[in-house]
């Protein structure tokens, strides 16, 4: 195999410009999806149970990496799994792969938080509408949190099919096979 393409999402936009259209995609879906659940359901919002939402805030971010390593599963003795502290206090972890694994795998990987947590908080907001401003503020910032998965599966959806990606300490790279011309290679 060699390398296709690199990509480094944090290098290619830079901290800040993510950290913006992460704020940005934040405020957008918590607006959209509260203005939603308000027009459907007229119930009267409460503020109970704010510590629950508290807990929830720093329950996320795990399970968000959790839920990326659960499309890797026959993966599982190759994954690694390392947390930093930026800021000094500030946790970030992240789940590495030690080998190459298909392009549609890694993909999934990706997208699969977004689309189990999200769908879970929004069928919460759904069953208890009283609570919905909750289950909508948690929506957009795990949203937010997605932003940096989709800039890596927006590059993905445009390498050959038959790609395979590997992870390195800045980025990824896109393997794709050699193929064989029937001249030898030196």
């Amino acid at each position: 195999m060699h390398c296709w393409k690199s990509i480094n999402v944090k290098k290619q936009y830079g901290f800040y410009r993510i950290f913006l259209l992460s704020m940005i995609l934040v405020l957008a879906v918590f607006s959209f999806l509260h203005v939603l659940f308000q027009i459907m359901s007229q119930s009267p919002l409460y503020d109970q149970y704010f510590s629950l939402f508290i807990i929830g805030v720093f329950i996320i971010y795990p399970a968000h990496k959790l839920f990326h390593v659960l499309p890797l599963i026959s993966y599982l003795s190759q994954i690694k799994l390392k947390t930093r502290f930026q800021f000094y206090f500030v946790p970030v972890m992240s789940v590495r792969v030690k080998k190459p694994i298909p392009k549609t795998a890694f993909i999934l990987a990706l997208v699969f938080p977004f689309i189990f947590i999200n769908g879970v908080l929004l069928m919460g907001a759904s069953a208890y509408p009283n609570y919905s401003h909750y289950f909508t503020m948690l929506t957009a910032y795990h949203t937010g949190i997605c932003l940096v998965d989709f800039l890596y599966a927006k590059c993905l959806f445009k390498s050959p099919k038959d790609a395979y990606i590997e992870e390195y300490d800045e980025g990824y790279e896109i393997l794709i096979p050699v193929k064989d011309t029937g001249y030898n290679q030196i």
